[in-house]
């Protein structure tokens, strides 16, 4: 989630500041996230739901494998 996590905050064109201000959460805290290859243990799974959450709010879409967007955007394709 941690790649996805940063590019949904740069495809947004937020600063971690500025992600950090709309999920109330401390920077450290999304540095850890964003940062980390495997944060558990240092983030709570919540915590990383409310990054989520403040990024869906300003209109970004997590997707799954098989799901489309609405919308223009970008994804990774996985061969």
């Amino acid at each position: 989630m941690k790649l996805a996590i940063k590019a949904a905050r740069t495809l947004g064109g937020m600063s971690q500041a500025e992600l950090c201000e709309i999920a109330d959460i401390p920077l450290i805290t999304l540095r850890r996230i964003e940062g980390k290859p495997d944060h558990k243990g240092l983030v709570s799974e919540a915590t990383v739901q409310k990054v989520v959450a403040a990024l869906e709010a300003q209109g970004i879409q997590f997707l799954d494998t098989g799901e489309v967007a609405a919308g223009p955007g970008v994804a990774l394709k996985v061969e």
